[in-house]
Order: structure tokens, then sequence, then C-alpha cells
């Protein structure tokens, strides 16, 4: 009896301290990432105190050099980052699951190419019709490019049951269409198509409030129904057998699996263009700090941490060699890199 009591008062510890962990990780994140918007905010050629942007957002001057820069492009550039990194890494996150394979994510196995390839030929050609492309069908392009990867990828996995390989045929596919759209922008005519090069760089330049909509829209819905599929999602992390003895529907949860990373993805690229290794780094990230497998945990950790980490590497992206913007993928190459090799050696070390 007394044996009972203490392994009920141990486990009871046990979910204290995790839930403690968990609180503590996210009131982290989520302090860092008020501050690495602060410091967003103030940074950049024309540089503004706290108390300058707290006079912008009470006094109402529309004409005023502060309130320009704040409201047209510093907010919506910063939001842009958030919005758009958190998703990056929840795509990250649900390909993981996916292919069961830490190192699988969205610039890695293609679909962001695909993504982008599909968008600068859908504005290629408009363009040169003198149709301006819209926001909603950047997107929609873009999601057409991320399934059509994507479909390229489960083919191949239908006749690989290598993951290594699987991944090593995404990288492949990712390059063919990168060569692609390099090939159709360095040979556009028209100006506004060669400023593609800057688009598919990947940056945050440029972001409208109607931009940030649609990302609200898009981001919002799609990480909401990632959350409630959090325990299909943990059951399929088990293995196919114990998901459908839980009642899960496996063919239908991995095409939404599919589609929701595909959307996220799309979504990212429609606006920024490809961003390297944030979907692969973070949720590894996430789950170091909150030493958990729970997608109920990773899923809002993900989107916080990715949106954090896409916020920094931002913000050193305009300002290290300002007034020079250099690509973001270029930053969070530099400093997620060492992650993603991390990953790979625990992953050969089990």
């Amino acid at each position: 009896m007394r044996s009972q009591i203490k392994e009920k008062k141990n486990n009871s510890g046990t979910e204290t301290n995790r839930t403690l962990r968990y609180l503590v990780s996210f009131l982290v994140i989520m302090g860092l990432l008020v501050v690495l918007f602060f410091w967003n905010i103030g940074v950049g050629s024309v540089e503004m105190s706290f108390f300058d942007f707290l006079g912008v957002l009470t006094k109402h001057q529309p004409d005023s050099t502060l309130y320009q820069i704040v409201w047209k492009i510093r907010l919506p550039r910063i939001i842009a980052a958030v919005l758009l990194g958190g998703a990056l890494s929840v795509s990250g996150f649900l390909l993981q699951s996916f292919f069961q394979n830490p190192i699988a994510g969205p610039y890695v196995l293609g679909i962001s190419s695909g993504a982008k390839l599909v968008v600068a030929l859908t504005m290629i050609f408009l363009l040169e019709k003198g149709i301006m492309v819209s926001s909603l069908g950047m997107v929609v392009a873009a999601f057409a490019g991320s399934l059509l990867a994507m479909g390229f990828v489960l083919l191949i996995s239908f006749r690989v049951s290598n993951m290594s390989l699987l991944v090593v045929c995404g990288i492949l596919i990712g390059y063919i269409c990168s060569a692609i759209t390099d090939f159709c922008v360095t040979f556009a005519d028209d100006s506004n198509i060669v400023n593609l090069h800057n688009w598919s760089m990947g940056s945050f330049s440029g972001m409208s409030w109607e931009h940030i909509r649609i990302m609200v829209i898009i981001v919002g819905i799609t990480v909401v129904i990632t959350f409630g599929l959090a325990k299909p999602i943990s059951a399929y992390q088990m293995g196919e057998s114990y998901a459908r003895n839980m009642g899960v529907n496996v063919k239908a949860l991995r095409i939404a699996l599919i589609l929701l990373s595909s959307l996220l993805s799309a979504c990212v690229t429609a606006f920024a263009g490809p961003i390297s290794f944030v979907g692969i780094a973070v949720p590894h990230l996430i789950k170091l700090a909150t030493r958990t497998a729970k997608p109920i945990i990773l899923i809002p950790g993900c989107f916080l941490g990715g949106a954090a980490i896409t916020l920094f590497c931002d913000g050193i992206a305009r300002t290290v060699f300002a007034p020079t913007e250099i690509s973001i993928s270029s930053v969070t190459a530099v400093f997620l890199v060492p992650v993603v090799i991390a990953a790979m050696l625990r992953k050969q070390q089990m």
C-alpha cells in the first residue's frame, strides 16, 4: 500500500516537473520573441528608441517619417517574419512526422523549390501579358508547385525504402526546380521579372498589410487544423499499426499531413521566397528545450520557436551589412546547419 502511494506521488511529481518545463520553455520563447520584436523595430537605417515607437503608436501622424517607417515597412515585415517563420517550422514538423526522418523539411525535400518554380513561371507568363499577379494567386501557384514536388517525392518513396536515399532524391528534385527557375529568371526580358531574382533568394522586404491579411487567414487556419490533429499525429508517430488500433484513419491522416505541410510551405515561398533550414532545425530545438515529442506541445512550440529564429535571422540579414541586405537563407544556414548536423549525428548514434 505504501509503495503504491509512493509511486503515485512520484508520478504526480514527474508530471508537475514536465508541466513546469513546458511552461518555462514557452515563457522563455515568448519573452525572446518580444525582445526580438522591439529590436527589429528599433534597428535599421533610421534608429528608433522604444519611446519613439510608443509615440508612433499613440500619435496619429501619417506624414511623419517615423510613422511611415513603422507602419509601412517595419511592422508588416516583422509580422510576416513571425507568421511565415512559424508556418515553416510547423511544416517541417509535419514532414518529419510523415516521413519519420529527422532531416525532412520543405527545403530539403524540394517542396520549397517546386513552389518557387511554379510561382516564377506564373509571374513571368502573366507579367509578359501585362497582368499583375494577386497575392492569393501567388499562394495558389506556390501550393500547386509544392504539391507537384511532394508528388514526385511520394512516387520515389514507393520505390525507395531507405529514408536517407529519399531525402537525397528530394534534394535533387529541389536542384532541378531551382535550376529551371534561375534559367527562366536570368533570360526574362521585363525589368520587373528580373527583380524576381531577389525574391528567389529569400527576403521579407516589400511586405504590405494586404499580404499580412492573407497570411493571417491561411497560416492561422492551417495551424489551428494542425493543432487539432495533435492526437492522431501522436498515435501515427508510434507506428501505423498502433495508429490503426487507436482508431486513426492512417490514409486520411497522411493526406492531411501532405496538404497542410504543402500549404504552409507554399504560403512562405509565395511571399518570401525559399527559406532554408528553419523547417528542419526548429523542431529539434523545441524537442531539446521541452524534452518531449508530444505534438500537442511541439506544434505551438515550433510555431513560436520558428517565429523567433526567423525574426532574429531577418534582423541580421537587413542590418549586418546595411545598407546592403543579404539573403535570409544565408543567415539561417549559418545558424541552423549545425543543428541539422547534430540531429543527423544523433540519429546515427541511436
